[in-house]
């Protein structure tokens, strides 16, 4: 158990305290966004931003690349989604849907671009030194078509979470970011129960149109 505790905590001895206590925030600030999602409410985008915002100073002191990219798009698609859940659409506010095959195609293209530029960043850092690195590739592709995908209320997006948190959990605590990868736990947990929720008001949605 004392090792356990020892690999958790061994990164935060030289981490300074305005690090530690930024990192913790973020990660409160990131829970309650995804708790948001999961109501379907719309205070899902500010405390989303405010952790993401966060975490774009973290992963550069880091040297996270592609985690900062991330979360700087992840910040701009934030302020995207909130638009387009607070804009108008018939008279009704945007509703929960499945998404249609151009939206997938949509979804695969920014997985795929965005894959690629997070390796052109890598190789430019020359930054393929460790194995997180691939994994980051891939993570990033994958967030990136989640976030495309929510801030359109495509309930696929949840599935691109629960995957990509799946991956994120062991990488977070090997990067020496344990509270982080405590946050995606709890952000595995939440997508979960994110889908469920938002597949019931789906087919509580085409039940009533």
């Amino acid at each position: 158990m004392s090792q356990i505790f020892d690999f958790f905590l061994e990164p935060y001895k030289t981490a300074s305290t305005l690090n530690i206590s930024l990192e913790i925030l973020a990660v409160i600030f990131g829970i309650a966004s995804v708790w948001y999602a999961k109501k379907e409410s719309i205070w899902v985008y500010p405390t989303g931003i405010i952790s993401t915002a966060i975490y774009v100073y973290i992963c550069y002191q880091f040297t996270l690349y592609g985690d900062l990219i991330i979360n700087i798009y992840y910040t701009l698609m934030s302020i995207y989604g909130w638009y387009m859940w607070t804009r108008l659409i018939k008279g009704d506010h945007i509703e929960i849907t499945k998404s249609s095959r151009k939206d997938l195609i949509k979804a695969l293209g920014i997985f795929i671009s965005t894959a690629a530029f997070v390796i052109v960043v890598y190789l430019y850092y020359n930054r393929f030194d460790r194995i997180t690195d691939y994994f980051d590739t891939f993570t990033t592709g994958i967030f990136f078509a989640a976030m495309w995908m929510m801030a359109n209320k495509k309930i696929e997006h949840w599935l691109l979470w629960i995957g990509g948190n799946i991956i994120s959990i062991p990488l977070y605590f090997i990067k020496g970011l344990g509270f982080s990868g405590i946050q995606f736990t709890i952000f595995l947990g939440l997508a979960i129960l994110g889908y469920i929720e938002w597949k019931k008001s789906l087919n509580k949605n085409l039940q009533t149109a």
